[in-house]
């Protein structure tokens, strides 16, 4: 073999199965019973994968065991690769028995539950007999739920994500000001950015931490403002609950109004700016009723108000 070339390696799915399964547990005894599988068995099958890459997988020094830098590596890819193959069994299964086929969906809180069924509405109508199902997930729960193959599709705003996840702009909701029904802009049908200087702004995550917070803040020092802020203690509510029964604003993206229960009002916000809609899928994985929403999506960039 010429100097500095490999061995090609055909990686096997069972073995990287039992390998996650241990690096998840730490201990192969537990991932032993999960797997159904003799300890005996487990082991042989993680050494046999060793030798085939040509690298440790686990530190075995002291009473337990750790990961190493390359079974960490492993572990970063390995999650994506076996949710890609239980995807395109699926996807198989599916087509092969003319079924319609599921989309499970996440949103974080960000994207309002009326939004994401939205998106949703023109693959709902083309396609009746599919199972649809949307939930609301915290961000970092988003991205290990789509890692592990157990949501089909993201929806979020400017979130960062790992490079094992494809991300995609498909849709804009304008921004609005949600207040309190004694706050004095209440009355009025819309309101000037202008008009939230001196105000207590409430966000859901500390700027450099939420990439949400980033471009709400980003919208008001481009219409030239710069208003206090602070983190919502209430988390896991929709946003425009977050003002009620306090003198602070909010930046939403629900439809002018009363709402929660008449304790808010969302009004206009002009000139109008918007937020993007983003869209977050597990990399190497196909579903007919995921192209079919995005594809729908891009043919219809016009902002949402």
């Amino acid at each position: 073999m010429p100097k500095g070339a490999t061995a090609h390696v055909t990686l096997d799915l069972r073995k990287l199965e039992h390998f996650v399964h241990v690096a998840d547990e730490l201990n192969v005894t537990r991932a032993a019973q999960q797997l159904h599988l003799s300890q005996q068995a487990l082991s042989t099958s993680i050494r046999h994968l060793e030798r085939e890459l040509g690298v440790v997988l686990f530190d075995r020094a002291g009473r337990g065991i750790s990961l190493t830098p390359a079974g960490a590596a492993l572990l970063e890819v390995g999650r994506p690769l076996l949710a890609a193959a239980e995807a395109a069994v699926a996807w198989s299964r599916e087509v092969g028995r003319g079924e319609a086929g599921r989309l499970r969906v996440g949103r974080t809180p960000a994207v309002t539950g009326e939004e994401a069924h939205a998106a949703l509405h023109d693959v709902q109508r083309h396609h009746p007999e599919a199972s649809l199902t949307v939930e609301e997930v915290y961000p970092a729960a988003l991205v290990r739920r789509l890692t592990d193959g157990d949501l089909d599709l993201g929806f979020a705003r400017a979130m960062g994500v790992p490079a094992h996840l494809e991300t995609a702009i498909v849709g804009r909701h304008r921004i609005r000001l949600a207040v309190a029904t004694h706050h004095r802009l209440a009355g009025q049908e819309q309101a000037g950015w202008d008009e939230l200087a001196g105000e207590e702004l409430v966000v859901w995550a500390p700027p450099g931490v939420s990439g949400y917070t980033d471009v709400l803040l980003s919208r008001c020092r481009e219409m030239g403002i710069h208003p206090r802020h602070r983190v919502s203690s209430l988390q896991g509510t929709p946003p425009v609950t977050a003002v009620a029964g306090s003198d602070s604003v909010a930046l939403v993206t629900a439809p002018r109004g009363p709402a929660a229960d008449g304790r808010t009002m969302v009004i206009d916000l002009v000139p109008g700016r918007c937020v993007p809609l983003q869209a977050i899928w597990l990399r190497h994985t196909t579903s007919r009723l995921r192209r079919a929403l995005l594809e729908g999506l891009a043919a219809d960039p016009a902002p949402q108000s």
